[in-house]
């Protein structure tokens, strides 16, 4: 189960990156496909310091030495002079990662519902809940998540900019105090975000429990 855990998150960070880097080409922004990241090998998105702690914080979670698994993946690079409207645009790139990741899950979710079994419940079950709970994550309005530059890209210009330049500055101290486990070992993110993946997850997979 590991194994599966491990080869699932794996899954959940390709198609996340690939989607971003797809998007920014589709867009006339050919800087992820001359870093070749529009692709969907692992080892592509592959960074060796957060992708090797997602691995080894995903073990020691299973194993009931770790609150919750963290980590990234290599971050896709954009050249925002290369998009036709950059504000726009980088709005578009960001949402195509939580939106891959949430199609994903809906397309494993009625595999598993057409073809019940122990087996294929066991083996999908992590890449659903994971994409879902990745992309809700992701949503969040906070840089560097995808969030931050969605809604920087829909606000008034001016507003985005202090918006941009606030979260800049102080967005990694705000996330980092939202992931982190202050509050009676519960981080506050997930006591915010949790109820919502149940939610989704157990629409996508009645009877399915939260692990």
């Amino acid at each position: 189960m590991i194994l599966i855990w491990i080869i699932a998150f794996a899954i959940t960070i390709t198609v996340h990156e690939a989607a971003h880097a797809w998007m920014a080409d589709r867009l006339g922004d050919p800087t992820p496909r001359i870093d070749g990241r529009l692709s969907l090998n692992p080892l592509v998105h592959y960074d060796r310091i957060g992708s090797t702690l997602l691995v080894v914080t995903t073990i020691l979670t299973s194993l009931g030495y770790f609150p919750f698994p963290f980590g990234w993946a290599k971050p896709v690079h954009i050249d925002p002079y290369n998009l036709a409207n950059p504000k726009r645009d980088s709005a578009l790139i960001s949402i195509a990662g939580p939106l891959t990741n949430i199609t994903l899950a809906t397309l494993l979710a009625t595999v598993v519902r057409f073809f019940p079994g122990e087996i294929i419940f066991n083996i999908l079950y992590p890449v659903v809940l994971l994409n879902i709970a990745l992309a809700i994550f992701n949503l969040i309005p906070i840089h560097p998540l995808d969030g931050g530059k969605v809604l920087a890209g829909i606000l008034p210009q001016r507003e985005s900019i202090q918006f941009d330049l606030f979260l800049s500055q102080y967005g990694m101290i705000l996330l980092l105090f939202l992931i982190f486990p202050f509050f009676g070992g519960i981080s506050l993110i997930s006591s915010i975000i949790g109820p919502l993946i149940g939610i989704i997850v157990g629409f996508l997979l009645p009877g399915a429990a939260l692990i």
